[in-house]
């Protein structure tokens, strides 16, 4: 079992205790007169019997083996421990850590604009559950990413020096890393145990995937929350530069410029201006760049279990983010569960407090405290429906799910058919659109008819219908210019006509091929390209319809050309495969469009 061992000597005052441990109540615990106050579990979760207002607060430096800012010494991580005062008699403790580059707040930048005025730091460095770990028996450690705040160095948006940067502290906690205080005192963290774990939401949900990718030791677990795991399928997708929901414009180096907060503000000016000629804005190709920043290829070393939480309404860190790191964590064997619940970019906290609590405290019992509550072989995925309801599932994405192949009709510049039944007979039907970025995806989807888009209709579903998994979309395609974006979007429609778009993608046809080579497009000239979807689980009521909508340019994602290109599918030859739970029974061709 991954983790689920007790270290040499140095833990083995602490398991005694735990093992020897009566189950008190507090107020029986706070009894316990001439001894510090120890863990308590019960109903396998840690329970409230320290004083979490009665804790030992430092401010230190780890020194991290990497030299980001180019200034001739090791840069320095700025860490800020809280923990139980009992820790200064004895009681070891384990960790909960959270590294961010956003505790000093950001700058106030427009993208790409670099002549901006500096934002004010925040002085504190604290999460809403600092008082419930604490509480718990848990010290809560933060640390300010490199280039950030108090620490040294400089950010490179999920650079090897930001993964270094977040692994010294894992390493200080252990005893393997050197640390100071502000009088250039050294400090060791012999208040712990070693054992560590790592969450946070988005950015600071992304650094304990970078940690657990390079395997350190002590680092038990980890809890990403609508994080990332590549960054180029942040800022690409498929050869096609794209934006983060919400964030048009933004790039590796905006991000960069953003959290560089520390004082010194020329220092790291060369690092960023690297950042913004190395991310490639031009062509959207994959490069050594981006392969640098993708924790998903190092999935084999990961040995902490891993807790991953997403919105699947999230569209500023897209649900493929978590989907494929924990496809890459189930093929190596890591312990893992899935939280998926209908919001966007946030942590279950206001979702579903009590019950999400109870889950992280049961996780952190088990794997800081080694408490053997059973949540290591309970069902691994829970999921929020729709109507807000909740339920365990085995994993995820559902068992059952069978991919589906979906043919389109012609109609499409109107609302075409989509049919279960094969390849439509007869002539090719070529129906063409014309690119316009200033209309979004939803305007689109709702046009009765439009000559910026195609539009492809089930008939009414027989059932409910589940997705569950990643779709895909296969089409041939021509152009009338050297260059165009592609948008494909899954939509549901409703009884009444209203629309929800379940999910979309994006891809450059210059990338069809590899998303890490561009190649010509010639106007006229017909070509495949296939590329997925961002995955999603959702389900369609009984009487709505499954859409497929076909654009160019999404304006809230894609970069937005001038309008007028145009796009041209081949009917008979394109398709889009859903992941379906069940039978596809419920999936019924449009009246007259089979065939």
């Amino acid at each position: 079992m991954l983790r689920a061992r007790w270290r040499a000597s140095r833990f083995a005052p602490l398991l005694t205790a735990v093992i020897a441990l009566p189950l008190l109540a507090p107020a029986a615990a706070a009894e316990s007169a001439g001894s510090p106050q120890r863990p308590v579990f019960a109903d396998g979760q840690a329970q409230p019997v320290f004083d979490s207002g009665d804790v030992v607060r430092e401010n230190l430096w780890v020194r991290a083996p990497v030299d980001s800012d180019r200034d001739g010494a090791d840069d320095e991580v700025h860490v800020r421990v809280v923990r139980p005062a009992e820790t200064e008699q004895g009681v070891q403790v384990p960790v909960v850590y959270t590294a961010s580059p956003y505790f000093a707040g950001g700058n106030d930048v427009q993208n790409h604009d670099v002549d901006v005025e500096l934002y004010v730091p925040r002085a504190e460095m604290t999460s809403r559950y600092e008082d419930y770990l604490l509480s718990r028996g848990f010290a809560v450690v933060y640390a300010e990413s490199l280039g950030t705040g108090a620490s040294t160095g400089c950010p490179t948006t999920g650079g090897e020096n930001e993964t270094i940067g977040a692994t010294s502290v894992v390493d200080w906690l252990n005893g393997r890393a050197s640390a100071r205080t502000g009088d250039g005192d050294r400090v060791q963290a012999d208040w712990t145990t070693g054992r560590t774990a790592m969450m946070g939401v988005s950015y600071n949900g992304t650094l304990p995937n970078a940690v657990a990718s390079t395997g350190v030791d002590g680092l038990e677990t980890i809890v990403p929350i609508a994080a990332i795991s590549e960054w180029y399928d942040y800022y690409r997708e498929n050869g096609a530069v794209v934006a983060p929901g919400g964030f048009q414009g933004e790039d590796a180096d905006v991000l960069a410029e953003y959290v560089y907060t520390r004082e010194d503000r020329e220092i790291c000016r060369p690092v960023i201006d690297e950042l913004a000629r190395e991310q490639d804005r031009i062509t959207g190709d994959d490069s050594e760049f981006w392969q640098r920043r993708s924790y998903r290829d190092d999935a084999a070393d990961v040995e902490a279990s891993v807790l991953a939480v997403h919105g699947l309404a999230d569209w500023n860190v897209t649900f493929s983010q978590t989907a494929r790191w924990y496809e890459a964590l189930a093929e190596h064997g890591v312990e893992r569960k899935i939280w998926l619940h209908q919001a966007a970019h946030t942590d279950p906290y206001g979702v579903r407090k009590e019950e999400w609590l109870r889950t992280l405290n049961r996780w952190f019992s088990h794997y800081l405290y080694d408490v053997d509550n059973g949540i290591d072989t309970e069902p691994r995925a829970t999921i929020q429906r729709e109507d807000e309801s909740w339920h365990d599932e085995a994993d995820w994405p559902a068992a059952g799910a069978d991919d589906a192949e979906l043919h389109l009709r012609p109609g499409g510049d109107g609302v075409g058919g989509l049919s279960p039944d094969g390849m439509a007979r007869g002539r090719p039907v070529t129906e063409s659109l014309t690119d316009d970025a200033s209309k979004t995806v939803e305007q689109l989807a709702d046009a009765g008819a439009s000559p910026h888009r195609l539009r492809y209709t089930t008939g009414a579903l027989a059932s409910p219908m589940r997705l569950s998994g990643t779709p895909s979309v296969d089409l041939r395609l021509s152009f009338d210019r050297p260059a165009a974006n592609v948008t494909g979007v899954l939509v549901d429609r409703g009884h009444d006509g209203t629309s929800h778009v379940i999910t979309r993608g994006w891809a450059d046809p210059q990338n069809r091929h590899d998303r890490a080579s561009t190649r010509p497009v010639r106007p006229g000239q017909s070509y495949r390209l296939s590329f997925d979807l961002q995955p999603q689980d959702y389900v369609l009521d009984a009487g709505h319809r499954l859409e497929f909508v076909v654009l160019s340019s999404d304006h809230d994602f894609t970069l937005r050309p001038r309008p007028g290109a145009g796009v041209a599918v081949d009917v008979k030859h394109s398709s889009v495969t859903v992941p379906i739970v069940g039978t596809g029974g419920a999936v019924r061709p449009v009246a007259g469009a089979g065939g």
